[in-house]
């Protein structure tokens, strides 16, 4: 641990940080429980990346890694111990030099309306669509664009979805100032920040799978700093690391980058008779347009093992390769590199 041991309980650990409001809650939640687990006090270093500071939309500057890379090189560089990710924002390939230590039991998965008058999707654009106008709704994302589409499709809405950026102040500030009607927002983060009584409605998985990884954090270290990494792999959850491995996979599978039309949400069943629980893989591609969604699971028993993560790999392949053989690359247009 760049020449200081973990049993020096004077010198602090050192948890890399984007500067965001969000970012730092997350982290400030992990340096926590990283103390009670080491007994080491935790600093915060807040670091700057691309993602950060481009106004461009993350499908424009390619979306995979914009929020990652900076922390990555200071870990490699020495700058800070670890650092603290949201899930869905890593690349589904594995740095070389370093390790994801833990993924601690994941959050709410679910998407979250917050509107005007606090109205849910459909109350909100029958009232609009009885006023005369459309209903304009802002999200940085592809694949809830794709997903607000495809249902206002199938509802005979008129449903405008308007790229935005920003934290989640600026994001809710479009709705107070009246400038859009709703945005959407992973309902994680509002919980994290004590923000959830903002929330009109969640979005059930149904109508919008989550992006892989949605409402789990990753909390990566150097490879060679196997003290640390050690210290750091009791915060890890097992389910809900197979989980977010599965949904990765099928990511992975694809190749589509964390700002392509892709959702997938791996959630856990139990078994039947005395057999083990299953983990059941939802995965759904589509236009930006909604035009056309295409939309499938897979499902198989799942042992909470060494073979686990492998299993999951497995599940994640599958369903990608069903995908690809219905039509999903030519959906997500250019695959994301």
């Amino acid at each position: 641990m760049n020449g200081q041991p973990l049993t020096d309980q004077a010198a602090p650990l050192r948890l890399g940080t984007r500067r965001s409001a969000l970012a730092m809650a997350q982290s400030g939640m992990v340096a926590r429980e990283v103390t009670r687990v080491t007994g080491r006090p935790v600093e915060l270093v807040e670091i700057t990346t691309y993602g950060d500071v481009s106004r461009e939309a993350l499908a424009q500057i390619g979306g995979t890694g914009v929020f990652v890379s900076a922390l990555r090189d200071a870990l490699l560089e020495g700058r800070i111990d670890f650092a603290v990710h949201s899930l869905k924002d890593l690349p589904t390939a594995a740095p070389e030099g370093l390790v994801l230590a833990a993924v601690p039991e994941r959050e709410d998965v679910r998407d979250a309306l917050v509107s005007h008058e606090g109205l849910g999707l459909e109350e909100l654009t029958e009232k609009l669509a009885g006023a005369g106008r459309e209903t304009r709704i802002g999200t940085g994302s592809p694949r809830r664009a794709a997903q607000l589409n495809a249902w206002a499709a199938a509802h005979g809405a008129s449903v405008v979805t308007t790229p935005i950026r920003g934290n989640v102040d600026t994001r809710i500030g479009f709705v107070a100032s009246g400038e859009l009607d709703a945005v959407v927002l992973a309902a994680a983060g509002l919980n994290r920040l004590g923000r959830a009584g903002e929330i009109s409605r969640h979005l059930d998985p149904e109508l919008m799978l989550p992006a892989p990884g949605q409402g789990a954090l990753a909390i990566e270290c150097t490879g060679a700093d196997t003290a640390l990494a050690a210290a750091l792999a009791t915060l890890d959850h097992a389910p809900t690391r197979v989980a977010v491995t599965a949904e990765r996979a099928l990511l992975a599978a694809l190749e589509a980058g964390c700002s392509a039309p892709v959702g997938a949400l791996a959630t856990w069943h139990p078994g039947s008779g005395d057999g083990p629980p299953e983990l059941q893989l939802e995965g759904v591609v589509g236009t930006v347009d909604g035009a056309t969604l295409l939309k499938m699971s897979a499902n198989g028993p799942l042992v909470l093992d060494e073979t686990a993560g492998q299993q999951a790999q497995a599940l994640g392949h599958a369903l990608a390769a069903r995908l690809l053989a219905a039509g999903a690359s030519t959906l997500m247009g250019e695959r994301a590199r």
